[in-house]
């Protein structure tokens, strides 16, 4: 039975980088050597790095000033890292769901936090409108896509002050104005490479302004002064996400995955509100793209399990709701098909047939 990737992360990789990241692991360049075992300061590797920079540069339309880094610790540690790089007296943010929530309690240990605008009362079912950032703030950081919820920024907002954003589930999904932030950050297991990576975009310019001494390790300004070499970087992971951009290149750049991405969540969403058997979770202006969310109609909630067990069985993985929230999520980073996405439509209309 063939099987359909919809987890959230780490998800689905096209399956040509996955192979050729598999060649690589045997025998590196032909090195004899594996990609795994071989120094990132060996001669071969340090093209891979250079390749990879210049690729996200050149498919976000980096302008000059900014740095590409390749670090550890997630987008989890970034929650850390740009507070300490960048809060000077006052930051502010934009509470779209759990991961802005944990971004915005680590930032409280550096200095004043403004929360702009919130939508935990209603459970993140939408992107809050109509509110405005302090104009002393040092950064407005946002979330542009949320995974557990399936709420998504998809576009680059007109705001007083510059901007910070994960963007580790939705990178490389559509253009990006990257003049107007001061660092973009993403944990590259969602929709760029496995999991032990993360991509940092910052503006030399903003870094070395903050008030405070910076463990060395923590302190972008290290990473940049030795492009990302300043310890062992995570070179399997650094790798994949060459070979991803690469592809992303190859099938037309973030335009092309933006109109693809926009062309699934039409498909499935459609299905979502045709389907008596299910509903959608957020507000429809603010649907991810990226993570589609939705649940059994009430009248039908007694068949929540049946349907995943049945969407299991028709080779579905991954398409179980976060926890936290219940009913079932299809994650479509860039590397699902148009074939993935109507093999699940078609699942759904098979169980709605049979009750």
């Amino acid at each position: 039975m063939k099987k359909y990737n919809f987890n959230a992360g780490p998800s689905m990789l096209p399956r040509e980088v996955i192979e050729n990241t598999a060649k690589q692991i045997l025998d590196f360049n032909g090195s004899g050597l594996s990609l795994a075992e071989i120094s990132h300061r060996a001669k071969d590797f340090q093209p891979v790095v250079d390749e990879a920079e210049a690729l996200v540069k050149e498919l976000l339309e980096v302008p000059d000033g900014y740095k590409v880094l390749f670090l550890g610790g997630g987008a989890s540690l970034e929650f850390c890292m740009i507070p300490y790089n960048f809060l000077i007296k006052k930051a502010a943010y934009l509470n779209t769901g759990v991961w802005a929530k944990k971004a915005m309690k680590e930032a409280k240990l550096f200095g004043e936090v403004v929360e702009v605008a919130s939508s935990a009362d209603a459970n993140y079912t939408f992107i809050p409108k109509g509110w405005t950032v302090p104009a002393d703030a040092d950064y407005l950081h946002i979330t542009t896509n949320n995974t557990i919820y399936g709420t998504e920024v998809r576009k680059d907002y007109d705001v007083n002050v510059p901007m910070i954003a994960d963007m580790s589930s939705d990178i490389f999904s559509r253009p990006v104005d990257v003049s107007k932030y001061n660092a973009i950050y993403a944990g590259a297991q969602k929709n760029l490479s496995m999991a032990g990576v993360t991509i940092i975009i910052v503006k030399e310019d903003a870094l070395g302004k903050a008030p405070r001494q910076i463990p060395t390790m923590l302190d972008y300004r290290t990473h940049v002064d030795k492009g990302s070499m300043f310890n062992t970087p995570p070179v399997v992971p650094i790798y994949t996400a060459l070979e991803n951009l690469r592809w992303i290149k190859a099938q037309g750049g973030v335009k092309e995955m933006d109109r693809r991405a926009c062309q699934r969540a039409e498909m499935l969403y459609s299905e979502i509100d045709r389907n008596k058997l299910f509903k959608g979770t957020v507000a429809e202006e603010d649907r991810s793209v990226m993570n589609l969310c939705f649940v059994m109609n009430e009248e039908y909630a007694e068949l929540e399990k049946a349907f995943l067990d049945f969407a299991i069985g028709k080779g579905m993985v991954g398409v179980k709701g976060h926890r936290s929230v219940g009913g079932f999520r299809a994650s479509c980073y860039n590397a699902q098909t148009i074939e993935g996405v109507q093999a699940l439509i078609d699942c759904m209309k098979e169980f709605e047939a049979n009750h």
